[in-house]
């Protein structure tokens, strides 16, 4: 079960620089002044053999004086809602402001670990303006630099230590898990309460470890699965959910837990830039991928001609990757909802399709001979044998070449469009490594 650690805090105090460290990237982009942060805060991190992720809050203030605050309020409910463990920065060179205060007021009525952070402490003279932050009432400050990175690794402990214990044991490893995503309003309540049906009796609930990651296990149909279902389809939050990030946020969970998601996309609106946030979170995680196009009920135009253009405007905006199902359904008529299992199905297959190696150099040696990667400063690049590697959580496999550093995206991408050609790798994304021979 995956942890999700939520960055809090005013903007300013250095939130967007704390998830860089942490994430290793420079993916936020971040400029001095207030609210100029605009990625989609979500990485990975890992310390001491633990892998979890993080969400930073900030990038989503609104900027005006009187919503301001009532945007930070949303943002720090939302924290509460999805994380397990919350990290509080404050600015140890301007001290304790009226919004420090608001954000500690709602911090204080959680159950959920809080972490103080006391950031900017760049200098051994600054720390000893910490203990001002005792005032909020929310435990010890932890004084790091996160431009610097001092006293992170510390931080790092702390957070660890605060992580519960995994508590997946209950689930069967070879069972398939699906999750169905998807913007608010795409239907996917519907298309749950469509697969559960009112034969209640046949769902066995399992508990995770908190109320927010339900494993539904199916038997019906022929199917055996589990559904990951998250808190955000059964219970209308205190945040109204038109916020894009709110559903992102919402969605991280049942990704990472899921093997294959079922992303649900509304026929009557398109794809909009929400739909690509919640797809690109599915192939950053290298999960399989189902597209379902709902409410295709209340299209007006339902020729073959109208169908074969609305897959290619997906396919086009979800590229390079489309070799994925797309299907049309409708979660209220209950129209190919067994198809979407099916697929689902067989995608959770593809990605644990083994290649013998001796069938794997038949057929690419041939078509790597007659195609090779282009040259480069007039050195010839040979490409010699292809495994596919064991116990990998995705379809992957290595080539082994003389010059590896020379083989370039675009040629890995002819790889791998040849790869699938010969094989079925429909929906699961594959690794593509070039090595010394």
């Amino acid at each position: 079960m995956g942890n999700l650690v939520a960055i809090v805090g005013r903007p300013n105090v250095g939130k967007s620089t704390l998830f860089n460290r942490l994430t290793q990237t420079r993916r936020a982009i971040v400029n001095e002044e207030a609210g100029t942060t605009r990625d989609r805060q979500y990485g990975k991190s890992e310390w001491g053999g633990r892998e979890f992720s993080i969400v930073d809050t900030g990038g989503w203030v609104v900027n005006s004086d009187d919503i301001f605050e009532e945007e930070i309020r949303k943002q720090v409910l939302l924290a509460v809602d999805e994380a397990d463990v919350i990290l509080f920065v404050v600015d140890v060179m301007n001290g304790v402001t009226d919004l420090d205060m608001e954000v500690a007021a709602i911090l204080r009525r959680t159950n959920k670990p809080v972490l103080l952070i006391a950031n900017k402490t760049d200098t051994g003279e600054l720390q000893y303006n910490a203990p001002e932050f005792y005032s909020l009432g929310v435990g010890d400050p932890i004084c790091i630099s996160a431009v610097s990175g001092s006293g992170t690794g510390d931080m790092m402990d702390v957070i660890i230590a605060t992580f519960r214990k995994d508590a997946d044991e209950a689930l069967d490893e070879d069972i398939p898990r699906f999750a169905v995503v998807g913007r608010p309003n795409a239907g996917k309540s519907s298309l749950i309460n469509a697969f559960i049906g009112e034969e209640r009796n046949i769902v066995t609930e399992i508990a995770g470890t908190t109320r927010d990651s339900i494993y539904t296990r199916y038997n019906k149909f022929g199917f055996d699965f589990y559904l990951v279902d998250t808190a955000g389809i059964r219970k209308k939050s205190k945040v109204n959910e038109d916020l894009e990030y709110y559903s992102v946020v919402r969605s991280i969970r049942a990704i990472e837990n899921a093997d294959v998601c079922i992303l649900m996309l509304d026929a009557t609106r398109g794809v909009e830039s929400q739909d690509l946030n919640i797809f690109s979170l599915i192939q950053r995680n290298n999960k399989g991928l189902v597209v379902v196009i709902n409410k295709w009920d209340l299209v007006e135009e339902k020729s073959n001609k109208a169908i074969k253009t609305f897959e290619n405007a997906i396919r086009e905006r979800f590229a390079p990757f489309i070799d994925f199902p797309v299907i049309f359904a409708s979660a209220i008529t209950k129209q190919r909802i067994l198809k979407i299992l099916e697929e689902a199905r067989s995608v959770y297959e593809n990605r644990h399709l083994r290649i013998p190696t001796a069938r794997l150099n038949e057929e690419m040696l041939p078509l790597i001979e007659a195609y090779p990667p282009p040259a480069i400063k007039g050195k010839y690049i040979k490409i010699k044998y292809v495994t596919q590697l064991p116990n990998t959580q995705i379809p992957s496999f290595v080539f082994f070449a003389n010059l590896p550093q020379y083989v370039k995206e675009p040629y890995k991408r002819f790889l791998e469009n040849k790869l699938r050609e010969k094989w079925v790798l429909h929906g699961t994304p594959i690794n593509i490594f070039i090595r010394q021979k």
